[in-house]
């Protein structure tokens, strides 16, 4: 009997703290996953199938098509592409599978869009870039800078003392990308474009703003890599602008599409 009560008296110690009752009634904490069992955390089980709220992977269960995003972008995948960075790097530990999971909430059509294959290639695309722009997410920052100001865009005025060069997965260039993305998605871009290299999150968002603005209706639609290629840097790199970068793209791409197991499809260079 004493031994019961002394088990009756240390669970309501327990629930008095508030840990257990807080996680079975999802009182996480607001960057924390609500898991389908009520407990808080930020693995596949609290974020993934069943994620009752917080920064569930992907906003939804996956799009018309089935197709799943976390599922495909895992950790062995991100950490894959993340793992040749050297330990130095900026964007070491920066660039997180967490922050674009997250991050893509707000662009739930990334990946979702058309037929499986064409969703999986979109995916295999948007690394296959952020790999080559970033140096296997080393950077997070352009290497050479410059102002990249561009005064003819009078709707989006440069900030005196502000530069506009290549920040994030995608390496976003000029205030008239800054200015509309910021809005967008919620911060100043034109006063503070630096808080793309400060904020995983903000980082991702606005490599994916730029990609759904320029890039996902064309691998979507079975355009092919090539277009994407265009769209990211026309004749700097297509046309015989650049073939050795074309062509680096392309390897990424063809990689990635291996890994996750879809056919590149026709149409690879620009």
């Amino acid at each position: 009997m004493k031994r019961s009560l002394t088990l009756y008296t240390l669970l309501a110690l327990f629930l008095a703290t508030g840990k257990y009752a807080s996680g079975q009634n999802c009182g996480c904490a607001p960057n924390l996953c609500c898991s389908q069992f009520g407990y808080c955390g930020f693995s596949d089980a609290h974020c993934g199938t069943g994620c009752r709220s917080g920064p569930c992977f992907g906003g939804s269960p996956g799009g018309s098509n089935g197709t799943v995003v976390s599922n495909i972008v895992t950790d062995n995948f991100f950490n894959g592409i993340a793992k040749p960075a050297p330990a130095d790097c900026a964007g070491k530990g920066f660039y997180t599978r967490a922050a674009f999971l997250q991050a893509i909430r707000a662009y739930p059509q990334f990946g979702t869009t058309g037929s499986t294959d064409n969703a999986k290639r979109e995916i295999a695309a948007f690394f296959a870039h952020v790999t080559h722009e970033t140096g296997h997410f080393c950077y997070t920052r352009e290497i050479n800078g410059g102002t990249f100001c561009d005064s003819s865009y009078r709707q989006w005025p440069c900030t005196p003392g502000q530069s506009y060069y290549g920040r994030g997965p995608l390496q976003i260039t000029w205030n008239f990308n800054y200015g509309p993305a910021g809005r967008a998605i919620g911060f100043d871009g034109l006063n503070n474009p630096d808080l793309v290299a400060r904020d995983p999150i903000i980082s991702f968002k606005i490599a994916l703003w730029f990609w759904e603005k320029n890039v996902h209706s064309l691998i979507t639609s079975g355009q092919g890599f090539g277009a994407t290629i265009r769209a990211i840097n026309g004749n700097l790199e297509c046309n015989g602008g650049n073939p050795a970068t074309v062509t680096a793209r392309v390897n990424y791409y063809t990689h990635y599409c291996s890994q996750i197991g879809v056919s590149p499809g026709p149409n690879l260079r620009c």
